[in-house]
């Protein structure tokens, strides 16, 4: 079978995912389906400070905890809109993003309506009928790191996203910081991108030198002679 010399796939092959992050604060996203499995996907689009729209049949109680509606769960900062009824191509109008987590059925309905709106749509465990895939995540303060698979093997990218738990630094946060105040004082000097990098390797490697107490004067020092 003729192969792709540039990267070794088959020719004909799907075509590589093209990773992104979506700001989703204050835009209409629309989940369809009740169930646990839509539950699982609320939090993360709740933290984002999406306006979400549960649409289905029969809503679960773990869903109305996060719609405030259960005095035993805190209230979301926005909490979803419910709507209690079967799935309608018009619920999409407007939307965002769009997960469905209903049955196949449902889902096929659902994408076909997203795809109609020029909509990308997670559809949970359902590579065929999906055009978004999400990723295990790890999150360190600002940090996000997310691996897929492609909706071949979620089993897989969670074991995947457990080991990068287990290797990313417990600092991760402090570089940040410090990769924000370098950046700010690089911008500032002009410094030409091709020298950033090993500033900012030398910058952290003071993390694990011992003098913390002189590393704040240090960085600083050693931003301004940048």
């Amino acid at each position: 079978m003729p192969r792709d010399l540039r990267d070794g796939r088959d020719a004909g092959a799907e075509p590589r995912l093209y990773p992104v992050f979506l700001k989703l604060a204050g835009l209409p996203v629309v989940v369809v389906g009740g169930g646990s499995v839509a539950a699982s996907k609320l939090d993360g689009l709740l933290e984002a400070g999406a306006h979400v729209t549960v649409v289905a049949p029969a809503i679960c109680d773990a869903i109305r905890a996060r719609g405030g509606r259960d005095d035993r769960a805190p209230r979301s900062p926005r909490p979803p809109r419910l709507v209690e009824r079967g799935f309608a191509p018009r619920d999409l109008d407007g939307a965002r993003w769009v997960v469905a987590a209903a049955t196949p059925e449902v889902n096929r309905e659902v994408a076909a309506a997203a795809a109609a709106r020029g909509v990308f749509v997670n559809a949970v465990d359902d590579p065929a009928t999906a055009s978004a895939y999400l990723g295990g995540v790890v999150r360190r303060g600002p940090a996000t790191v997310a691996i897929s698979t492609g909706g071949a093997a979620p089993a897989l990218a969670g074991l995947v996203r457990e080991a990068l738990e287990a290797l990313l630094p417990d600092e991760l946060e402090r570089w940040i910081d410090i990769a924000r105040i370098a950046r700010a004082g690089w911008k500032r000097a002009g410094t030409p991108l091709a020298e950033r990098r090993p500033l900012l390797l030398r910058a952290l490697a003071r993390l694990y030198r011992g003098d913390q107490a002189a590393e704040a004067g240090a960085f600083d020092s050693h931003l301004e002679a940048s």
